[in-house]
């Protein structure tokens, strides 16, 4: 993986400087309520914006060895939330494996879905599949145009991804209340979201008018300075200022919401951390390299949380947080 780039500019904003001055403790961890698992950086795409710097040569594909593991401990921990990402999830070859066995194991599924995958060869069941299923989808599509789509993710992304929303919704998703589909909109470059309630209304107008398409709710994500975006941000000369805009606009609100506090991140090797970007940061739980299975989930609570200037990312402005705005 390649490191995110060093700044040495302009002071890096200080996170724990932001929580001191608005006189507030160091995040610590609420009780466990939900595992993210991040079962490899395979993906069919490359995006610019991707913290994951996932693509099409990446290797990094958690085995069903390490998936019995995680389930095992799972099961021990009565794990009742789990939210499966990648790469691309579903390029891993024993994905469908994984979601049927927690879902014996009474656990909730939602797959974070980038739409494009439904094109590619032997998913073309994909939509039925997950709708047979009742899996919660979480969809990426950062626009509702195709220029800026196809700026951000590619040349035919968004004809691919409109196709795929299209398949979603003739098998029930966004118009049955079980088959949830939500989109999620990530900002076209150095700025933060907009409000994501209007967002989502003019999705909603957009999609349904321009392309028959329903869906539930949409998700606003900040960018975060980190690995792919971070180079991208670099490249232009925008690092500090974007750093600066992050820090500027912290917000203490956001705090009791940040997915850092419920959930653990899992890598696909089974390596732990307080969430999905601390993982790209190799940034561990509670400080040292373990495995999910070395760890006990009753004593997470009120352990610390590893924080740095990307946290910025998630509690600047309506903050961002897998499941979107924060306040």
């Amino acid at each position: 993986m390649t490191a995110t780039p060093k700044r040495t500019e302009a002071p890096t904003p200080s996170f724990a400087g932001a929580l001191n001055r608005n006189g507030l403790d160091a995040l610590t961890r609420a009780p466990l309520a939900e595992l993210q698992v991040n079962v490899g950086r395979l993906c069919n795409q490359a995006c610019n914006h991707c913290h994951v710097d996932a693509g099409p040569k990446r290797t990094e594909i958690m085995t069903w060895a390490t998936m019995e593991r995680v389930l095992a401990w799972a099961a021990g921990a009565r794990i009742k939330q789990v939210d499966i990402t990648g790469g691309a999830p579903e390029v891993n070859p024993n994905f469908r494996r994984f979601v049927d066995c927690w879902q014996a194991l009474g656990v909730t599924v939602t797959a974070r879905c980038n739409l494009t995958v439904l094109s590619e060869p032997s998913q073309e069941d994909l939509a039925a599949w997950y709708a047979a299923r009742r899996v919660r989808l979480i969809a990426s599509l950062p626009c509702y145009t195709r220029e800026n789509v196809d700026a951000q993710r590619g040349k035919g992304v968004f004809d691919k991804s409109i196709a795929a929303l299209r398949a979603l919704n003739a098998v029930g998703y966004g118009r049955r209340p079980e088959l949830a589909l939500d989109l999620v909109y990530n900002p076209g470059g150095a700025f933060l979201p907009g409000d994501q309630a209007k967002l989502e209304g003019d999705y909603k107008k957009r999609l349904r008018e321009d392309h028959g398409i329903e869906f539930n709710r949409l998700f606003t994500i900040a960018n975060l300075p980190i690995n792919r975006f971070a180079h991208a941000l670099t490249r232009d000369g925008k690092y500090d200022e974007y750093m600066q805009l992050l820090a500027d606009n912290f917000n203490p609100a956001t705090l009791p919401g940040l997915m850092c506090r419920h959930l653990i991140s899992v890598d696909w090797l089974g390596l732990v951390y307080d969430c999905d970007f601390n993982q790209m940061l190799d940034l561990p739980l509670g400080g040292r390299r373990r495995y999910l299975w070395d760890i006990d989930a009753a004593a997470l609570t009120d352990a610390p949380i590893a924080t740095g200037p990307h946290c910025f990312g998630c509690t600047a402005g309506a903050g961002s947080s897998c499941g979107g705005a924060l306040t």
